[in-house]
Order: C-alpha cells, then sequence, then structure tokens
C-alpha cells in the first residue's frame, strides 16, 4: 500500500497526473464546460449522432420496451431477438457473414484477441484432437491502440511489433517466424496520428504467408467509404482473411464494439470467447439506437458530406503556417507540438477562447511528440474553424527554433 501512496505523491509533484476536464454536457460538437459554452475539435462523436431526435426516440422506444439494462449472459437467459437483428445488420454493412456484438470496443479487442488462439484448447474439451502441432503469433503495428496490445497479451502467444506501417519490416518478421498460425493486426485509422493502414497491401502479403488480418476500424467505421461502410469499403475490400472489428461508441454515437466475420470464425468465438459469453451486453435501448444510427449514416448522406467539406477546410486553412500536420488522410488531423509544456500551454489558450482540443501526450504517443488532435465534426461552422486556426496563427511561438 505503500508503494502506491509513494508513486502517487512522486507523480503529482511532477505534475505528471492527467488533468481530466470536468463537462456539464457532452459535445455535439457544443458543450458547456466550467459554466461556459465550449466547443469540441476532439470528440468522437463525428456525426452529431448522439444527441439526434431519432436516436433519442428509438432508445426511449428501446427503454420502455424492455428497461434500463439486460442484466443476462446471452450464452443463457439474455438473448434478445434484437441483437441478432443487429449483427445481422453490422454484418451486411461490413460484407461479412456474420457479427458479433461486446459491450464495449475495448471489450472487443480484449476478448477476441485473447480466446482466438485458444480455439483448439476449448475444443479438446469436447473431443477434438489436432492432426498436427499448431503455434501461434500475432504481427502487431507498433501503434496499434492499446486495447490491441493487452488483448494480445492476455493470448499468451508470441507478440511481434512491426514498425509503423513498415510493411518490409513486417514481412521480414513473418519470413522468420515459425508459427504456424500467424495473425497480422493493425488499426484501420490510427488514433492518434489520423493516417489509414494499407489494407490492400497488407492482405497481399498476409496471402503470401498464410495469415488472417485482424483489423481495428473504430475510427473509420461510419466514417470511410462512399456509405460509411469503414476501411474495407473505402478499400473496396472483401478478403476471408479478414477479420474487421468496429465500435459504436464513436460515429455511431452510442456504445458498444463488434466483430463481423466468416461465419466459422463467429460460430467459435460465441462458444470460446469469454468477453462474449461471461458477461452481459448492450442495454437494449443502446441497440435500438445503434440500429437507427446505422440507418441514419444510410438516409443522410450530407451529415458525412458536411464532415468531409470540415476537414479538407481545416487542412487547406493551415497550409501556410509552420506546423507540422501528422496526417490529413481522415477527420483526425494532429498539429504536431512537440515539447510537451508547450502543448499543454496552447491547448489552455484554446479553451481560453471557448475551443477543446485534445493535448495529446507520452505514454499515448512517444516522448516529445506531443501534439494537438484536432478531430472534425460534421456540425463545426466555418466561424469555428477559423477560430481554430486564428489561435494556430496567432502563437507560432509555442513551436521549437529551427536549429
Amino acid at each position: 500500500m505503500k508503494e502506491f501512496q509513494d508513486i502517487a505523491r512522486w507523480l503529482d509533484q511532477r505534475g505528471s497526473v492527467h488533468l481530466i476536464p470536468r463537462v456539464e454536457s457532452l459535445p455535439s460538437p457544443a458543450f458547456r464546460m466550467d459554466g461556459c459554452e465550449h466547443v469540441s475539435f476532439s470528440t468522437n462523436n463525428y456525426l452529431g449522432l448522439a444527441s439526434h431526435p431519432r436516436m433519442i426516440a428509438k432508445a426511449r422506444e428501446g427503454l420502455e420496451r424492455y428497461g434500463v439494462g439486460n442484466c443476462e449472459s446471452r450464452l443463457l437467459g439474455g438473448d434478445l431477438e434484437i441483437y441478432d437483428q443487429l449483427e445481422q445488420k453490422l454484418a451486411a454493412m461490413k460484407g461479412k457473414d456474420t457479427a458479433l456484438l461486446f459491450a464495449t470496443g475495448y471489450l472487443t479487442n480484449l476478448g477476441v484477441l485473447s480466446s482466438l488462439v485458444k480455439t483448439a484448447q476449448f475444443a479438446r474439451i469436447y473431443g477434438y484432437r489436432s492432426r498436427g502441432r499448431h503455434s501461434y503469433a500475432f504481427f502487431s503495428d507498433e501503434y496499434n491502440h492499446v486495447s490491441i496490445r493487452e488483448g494480445i497479451r492476455l493470448s499468451g502467444a508470441d507478440r511481434l511489433t512491426f514498425r509503423h506501417l513498415d510493411l518490409d519490416h513486417l514481412e521480414s518478421l513473418l519470413k522468420a517466424s515459425e508459427a504456424t498460425t500467424k495473425i497480422i493486426v493493425t488499426d484501420g485509422v490510427f488514433s492518434q496520428d489520423g493516417d489509414i493502414a494499407p489494407l490492400p497491401e497488407l492482405l497481399s502479403i498476409a496471402d503470401r504467408y498464410d495469415a488472417m488480418v485482424y483489423v481495428d476500424d473504430a475510427h473509420g467505421t461510419g466514417v470511410l467509404g462512399e456509405n460509411g461502410g469503414g476501411i474495407t469499403e473505402h478499400f473496396g475490400i472483401d478478403d476471408p482473411r479478414l477479420i474487421c472489428m468496429g465500435t459504436l461508441s464513436k460515429a455511431y454515437g452510442a456504445i458498444g464494439g463488434f466483430i463481423a466475420t466468416d461465419k466459422y470464425i463467429g460460430e467459435l468465438l460465441r462458444l470460446t470467447c469469454s468477453a462474449y459469453g461471461f458477461t452481459s451486453t448492450l442495454p437494449p435501448d443502446q441497440v435500438f439506437a445503434v440500429s437507427e444510427a446505422i440507418d441514419i449514416v444510410t438516409d443522410e448522406p450530407a451529415r458525412r458530406q458536411r464532415l468531409w467539406d470540415n476537414q479538407r477546410y481545416f487542412v487547406e486553412s493551415m497550409k501556410g503556417l509552420p506546423y507540422q500536420v501528422v496526417s490529413t488522410a481522415t477527420p483526425i488531423v494532429p498539429v504536431l507540438i512537440g515539447d510537451e509544456v508547450e502543448t499543454d500551454r496552447l491547448s489552455l489558450l484554446l479553451r481560453s477562447v471557448g475551443l477543446h482540443v485534445d493535448s495529446v501526450k507520452f505514454p499515448a504517443v512517444p516522448k516529445n511528440q506531443g501534439r494537438l488532435r484536432v478531430i472534425l465534426n460534421a456540425g463545426h461552422s466555418r466561424e469555428q474553424i477559423d477560430l481554430l486556426v486564428s489561435v494556430f496563427r496567432n502563437h507560432q511561438a509555442v513551436l521549437p527554433k529551427a536549429a
């Protein structure tokens, strides 16, 4: 106990404890904080659906019909028909045979990645005997989300990390591996850099080395692709080697996670994945809301158009300023500052004029790679974007002086 007290005191003395802003309403993108109106440039509520009247009405319908929560495991007494209906909808959206719902996206990665390599162990309980000896290895991009890294760690399988988007490094690791089952794991859109994984090339490499590809499409689902289908629609890809993971708490404005995959993988995971079978799932009102959100993305394409129009307007407005924009491929457009103290200072300056932009520092990104993670939103006005750019323009002194 004393050890934890000492660590907490030491971190507090060095200002290393993360300060969490307290808010009075949720960003859509406007919200209230400290009694004042603010506009968020870091919300994951990309399309503003979390407060959409259709979403609220559907959630209310679910509450009135089923109550506040599902207190049962789906494998026992809690498998409502609405879960199957939503899974079919998610599978169709991703172009896959089947989908599995989880309580959160984080739990999805923990549960699926830790269970996938243990299916043979469970099958042996039922008398299955393998024809050969199998070994497993994950090949993970160094910038993958922490839930991916923790899921792989829980699996007990070998984890080999390749340099960010370095396909030559990935291929060298695959070539040297003696594992009989190889699984490449990547974010679809990297949450702190905003760049997109080269999925066609990853699948080409996977084909050469008989590997599977697990893609976490948390920030692409509902955003990328002609109809918001995510990274697979963005690239026009359907591949049996692919397991697609997505979240429902970003573009879809609710809560939950899912994987979409081929039927045989789905059936194995329903049997073996503890995060699916040994816990409660989404409350019914959220299922109603998510199902409606998928329809809204299709029914209201102007929302996604406004999101991408705002993204292009911000990127164009930042040209000519001396800031390094990490990526311009998605609505996540991080502005690199470097020094972590200066990153925090600029974030506070933005807050003083009513703009909230996340100050992202170690351990979310490497040391001295502090950045303001600007995320564009369908609800931003041109005037709000202009104000954001003006703060960057007026405070260029935060950048390190050229040598």
